[in-house]
């Protein structure tokens, strides 16, 4: 039985079991709404191919296919939702798995049909091989949706190429050799996308010249790069933005401060400022922050984050008595550096096992024959770990010798070390003393259980993936009932610590904008059982706390708008200080810089694997 519709459009026609022809109007016809995945998501100003997510509100580009996809979670050419429940995302994922394998069956009969036509000469026997290879093959769901690459066979054309490829290896070997470029530019993906755009020019390509380099092929990076801004300018005018500056010290010792924006769009970098002759006067500061924020637009800046130097302190100051409308912020990574600071400083147990650690580390790392002793009992593991700041080093390196105990005092015992000359000297006695020494190894312990809580804390400020002005204030109150809980409430143990803590936290780092972040964060201010919509209640634990405004904050929207802009917030200006050695080569080429900066803060960065500084593992072999 067959149905005409007149939609302008050619129909799809498909055979029905009995052999009849039949006319049908697919589930992705434009207009059409049968798919029940319609269900799922809301089309935007009535267009088919533009659908918002219920779960998460991501607006998904391609149509009810491209959907399913998002909702299955199979990263095919869409983000996969987070907000999706396993019932609903396990039915998507049949369903796309189901259409996959019709795609590669067809593809299939496609191919064996070209190629049976192609290969009509070959003998029977050779062919009946050719389908007991594909036979092999072995399909999971996961690989339905990786790329199919075209099979290779050996040629004359590519035993050609192979010779070509070597010739052109070497060339590119000598390029990098001869002019010092690090190894890891082949890890990027300018390095590829380089080379594939000359391999489609083909033969006869003219690289560009000195010239075109640094003249208008440069110009239009520049201006390229300056677009991608303008879409991080109308995100500050919705969530609000942060200005970070904070500076290093090149070859020359010039003093160069770096001004970059953050918002939850990400980070982009300004600008670079010689301020040698700058930096040492509160109203010389003032005057540069001011400047910056005036570029901006003040409209747009909630707070201007620097370092805790009395200097910047008393520009902040100033800034905020001229701008009424926005905060100045001491940088919270810096602040919690500080505390791990006096705790090295004013408490002498720490004093003392850092120096001892540090000892043993110098010892070892200044002689090349007990590198290889230590890597023989270590597996290979060093032993100074660097950190996210100078005094977070001194605790991790300690972390690291406390993992590694047992191959250190081997080491020690060992008759490789007895029979060694280092082991006969004063130097490598002491040494040898410290290791053996258990009293040595418990303290360590004892400085962890205080310093381990504050590094977790400071790998939340530090980080760049989201944004940490809702969770300041409750992180400090959970890292101090840690290291309370760790030294199971003895006040003579743990109040030290709080009291270093307080001092701190009470000059520096409590800000109003810290306290409001608090107050509005719904992952914290809400018990569980708080009275809400369901989908609001289940978007806590999806949706970061400013998207949970921004989707259901509507009835309170002067709150809603303030809400936004205040835990869009970051806490930190540790960003502005991250990799800036490259700029010692470059840093008056400030158009080579702003697009070099920008591309690198663009680029998605993988996932830090970091520790979790957990306690639990500290008692298990203090002995």
């Amino acid at each position: 039985m067959a149905s005409n519709v007149d939609n302008g459009e050619n129909n799809t026609r498909v055979e029905t079991d009995r052999g009849c022809a039949s006319k049908k109007i697919a589930k992705n016809t434009a207009g059409n709404r049968s798919d029940k995945t319609w269900k799922h998501g809301i089309s935007v100003d009535g267009d088919a191919k533009k659908i918002k997510c219920k779960y998460c509100d991501k607006i998904v580009t391609g149509g009810v296919y491209r959907l399913k996809h998002h909702l299955a979670g199979t990263k095919k050419d869409v983000e996969p939702c987070m907000g999706v429940s396993d019932e609903v995302k396990k039915d998507m994922f049949d369903i796309v798995v189901g259409l996959q394998k019709n795609l590669v069956k067809k593809t299939r009969e496609f191919e064996e049909k070209i190629q049976s036509k192609d290969e009509g000469v070959e003998e029977e026997g050779d062919a009946l091989v050719g389908k007991k290879r594909k036979g092999k093959e072995i399909q999971t769901p996961a690989s339905l949706f990786k790329k199919r690459g075209v099979s290779t066979q050996t040629t004359i054309n590519s035993i050609f190429k192979k010779g070509l490829r070597e010739e052109a290896c070497d060339g590119i070997a000598s390029f990098i050799y001869n002019n010092a470029i690090p190894f890891n530019v082949a890890r990027s993906e300018e390095y590829h996308n380089m080379f594939e755009k000359v391999a489609r020019h083909g033969l006869g390509f003219k690289p560009p010249s000195y010239d075109e380099l640094r003249g208008k092929l440069l110009k239009k990076k520049v201006e390229s790069t300056k677009l991608t801004l303008e879409e991080h300018k109308a995100e500050w005018k919705k969530t609000g933005c942060t200005i970070m500056t904070d500076g290093w010290t090149d070859k020359r010792r010039r003093t160069i401060l770096n001004f970059l924006v953050n918002s939850p769009k990400g980070t982009v970098f300004l600008k670079s400022i010689n301020a040698s002759d700058i930096c040492k006067t509160a109203e010389k500061i003032f005057k540069m922050i001011d400047e910056v924020v005036e570029e901006v637009g003040e409209e747009n800046v909630v707070q201007v984050v620097t370092n805790n130097a009395a200097n910047y302190k008393k520009a902040g100051q100033m800034l905020m008595e001229k701008r009424k409308n926005l905060y100045w912020t001491p940088c919270a990574a810096h602040c919690i550096d500080l505390m791990l600071e006096d705790f090295e400083k004013k408490l002498d147990l720490h004093k003392d096992t850092i120096a001892k650690g540090r000892k043993l580390t110098t010892y070892i790392y200044s002689r090349t024959s007990l590198i290889s002793l230590l890597q023989q009992h270590t597996k290979g593991r060093d032993l100074v770990r660097p950190g996210m700041t100078q005094f977070a080093t001194s605790y991790l390196t300690l972390g690291s010798l406390n993992e590694k105990k047992n191959p250190i005092i081997r080491m020690f015992i060992s008759d490789e070390w007895k029979e060694s000359k280092c082991s006969k000297t004063r130097d490598g006695k002491n040494i040898e003393n410290i290791v053996l020494d258990k009293i040595f190894w418990g303290n360590i312990i004892h400085c962890l259980r205080g310093a381990y809580p504050l590094l977790h804390v400071l790998r939340i400020v530090d980080s760049e993936g989201k944004a940490t002005m809702g969770y300041m204030y409750s992180e400090i109150d959970r890292a101090k009932e840690k290291i309370k809980d760790a030294f199971q409430s003895v006040e003579l143990s743990y109040k030290p610590l709080w009291d270093i803590i307080d001092a701190r936290w009470d000059k520096q780092l409590f800000r109003p904008l810290h306290a409001a972040g608090y107050y509005l964060n719904p992952q914290i201010h809400y018990s569980p059982n708080f009275k809400v919509e369901d989908v609001a209640k289940n978007a806590l634990k999806t949706k970061t706390p400013s998207q949970w405004w921004d989707s259901y904050g509507d009835e309170h929207q002067e709150l809603q708008k303030f809400a936004i802009r205040v835990l869009s917030l970051t806490c930190s200006s540790s960003g502005c200080e991250r990799n800036w050695s490259a700029f010692e080569m470059t840093s008056t080429m400030n158009n080579v810089v702003f697009v070099m900066t920008n591309s690198r803060l663009a680029r998605k960065k993988p996932p830090r694997n970091t520790a979790d500084y957990s306690l639990e593992d500290l008692d298990s072999d203090e002995e």
